[in-house]
């Protein structure tokens, strides 16, 4: 029953996910700003079991905010100013309100940064022109890494890569994991070669060298398998296994996006720097 609610469910996700992502811009920015304001509420709802009270509606405005000012194409000094506003709020918020106090403001802050100021990085990688190119490579690596990661630490790990922060995961899967990125890397690359070579895709997906699919899927996989270990450090903080239960079989949003919050500004800057 447990894998038939995580298919469902993982199934569900994808679709919604690839819907909104190849709708238009302003899609995949909502997309994209929803999940971040779904990983504010479950970070806040976790530290309320601590009795430390965030200011949940500061993170709902900076993600806005930054949504608004992205679909706008404002300028970045913007986006600095509207995130240390927000900063500013929700120190002003401890100040005002005895219970969210000092410790709430801190707590604040952590979510404006982490995952807000990553999901705002996505954000704006989700528009720009290299967003497809990106999201692809970073997803289609990560995915790669995360189940051979899983089925190779599973059946051969034996030595542990962080015990103290995630004591199942070890080094020969995060190896595995870290080869198996590749596969998603040459994906990219076939399917860029494909597009070129078709009238009626061309321009969908640019062509991408080899090298450098190659190399963000391993740079980009990378930071994802150290992204899912800093959400277990986290949550380890926390004292809990998920961050909810919202998606069925699978967790909290923040369960699902750990990975994608490192890999996908990743992916983006080694093409920036690559093609730039």
């Amino acid at each position: 029953m447990n894998l038939r609610k995580r298919i469902i469910s993982a199934a569900v996700l994808i679709v919604l996910m690839f819907t909104c992502i190849f709708l238009s811009h302003v899609t995949r920015v909502l997309f994209f700003a929803a999940a971040a304001v779904l990983c504010s509420w479950e970070w806040s709802r976790r530290l309320e079991e601590k009795e430390l009270y965030c200011a949940l509606w500061v993170t709902v405005l900076h993600t806005l905010l930054q949504g608004m000012l992205l679909l706008l194409r404002a300028p970045l000094s913007a986006n600095c100013a509207c995130f240390i506003g927000c900063v500013y709020l929700a120190f002003f918020t401890g100040i005002l309100d005895q219970r969210v106090s000092g410790r709430g403001s801190l707590g604040t802050v952590t979510a404006l940064t982490y995952p807000g100021v990553l999901f705002t990085a996505i954000m704006a990688v989700s528009v720009s022109d290299r967003w497809l190119e990106a999201l692809a490579l970073a997803c289609l690596s990560t995915w790669s890494c995360d189940n051979a990661a899983f089925l190779v630490g599973s059946r051969f790990g034996r030595h542990k890569l962080a015990p103290e922060v995630s004591p199942h995961k070890t080094v020969e899967g995060a190896l595995a994991g870290a080869l198996c990125s590749l596969l998603g890397g040459v994906l990219v690359f076939l399917l860029g070669r494909l597009c070129a070579a078709s009238p009626r895709l061309s321009g969908i997906l640019l062509p991408l060298p080899l090298w450098l699919c190659l190399l963000t899927a391993l740079v980009a996989s990378t930071l994802g398998q150290i992204g899912d270990l800093a959400e277990s450090l986290v949550k380890r903080m926390l004292g809990v296994k998920d961050f909810s239960d919202l998606i069925p079989g699978h967790g909290g949003m923040f369960d699902r996006a750990d990975s994608l919050l490192f890999a996908i500004p990743t992916a983006y800057f080694c093409l920036r720097l690559a093609l730039f």
